[in-house]
């Protein structure tokens, strides 16, 4: 992790939006880019990976997904454009235009909005994923996750990936990006981070039953099930319910 740019708040942008630091670093392809706490900390956003082709960790968790999915800040759209190469029904949601039009470009559907506007299918969704610390989206996880039982299908999956250290933290931050002639920082937004106890510990409120956990490749992850049940609903995928014996 490098220091914090010494003249980031020179150039500010509203985050998300044309010409912000997370914008211009998926034009090129590459970092750095951080979210940086008003305390100056700074947490590395993995671009290079977010915008190369899904890789094994990805493709493990895209093997546990059921029926129509819906990833929810789907980012430059990695994981929609594998799961579309397979043939598989899915739609990305993000509220950055430049990470629709990446998913696009790459042969995914995806639209630009938040998960608490509108969303096609809300109430129909198998599976929803939350990757790349998505969970902090609204800084709320709980009214997040509210949100994302309306949207699944009776008993449907979510998949979240959590920090891989136990912390349940609500804070507000920008996107900064370092390397340019006094760095650039978007407009500061609500975020949270939480492992996957804290993760458990909300799912209980909101709407889902823990099925499984694991690890792979220094990334957590947990499967949740929504417990609005159906005769209906499709049978659950026992690759989404493997538990932390598996964990590697």
């Amino acid at each position: 992790m490098s220091g914090a740019p010494g003249a980031a708040h020179r150039v500010a942008a509203p985050p998300w939006g044309a010409g912000d630091p997370y914008a211009d670093a998926l034009r090129t392809g590459h970092g750095p880019l951080f979210l940086r706490r008003g305390d100056g900390w700074l947490l590395p956003l993995d671009v290079e990976r977010w915008c190369a082709a899904a890789d094994p960790v990805d493709l493990e968790v895209l093997e546990r997904c059921e029926g129509a999915v819906l990833d929810v800040g789907c980012g430059p759209g990695r994981l929609v454009a594998a799961l579309a190469a397979r043939g598989r029904p899915a739609l990305g949601i993000d509220v950055s235009e430049a990470a629709v039009r990446h998913t696009v470009r790459r042969g995914g559907q995806a639209l630009c909005r938040s998960v608490f506007e509108r969303v096609p299918g809300a109430g129909r969704w198998d599976t929803l994923l939350l990757m790349d610390g998505n969970i902090g989206i609204g800084g709320d996880p709980g009214a997040l996750l509210r949100r994302l039982a309306q949207l699944a299908a009776p008993a449907g999956l979510l998949v979240v990936e959590t920090a891989p250290l136990d912390i349940d933290e609500r804070v507000r931050v920008q996107v900064v990006r370092t390397g340019g002639p006094g760095g650039t920082a978007g407009s500061p937004f609500p975020w949270a981070r939480i492992g996957t106890p804290a993760l458990l510990r909300c799912a209980r409120r909101t709407g889902w039953r823990a099925v499984g956990q694991w690890a792979a490749g220094g990334r957590c992850f947990a499967a949740l099930r929504s417990r609005r049940a159906s005769t209906t609903a499709e049978p659950a995928n026992n690759r989404a319910v493997i538990s932390s014996q598996r964990a590697r």
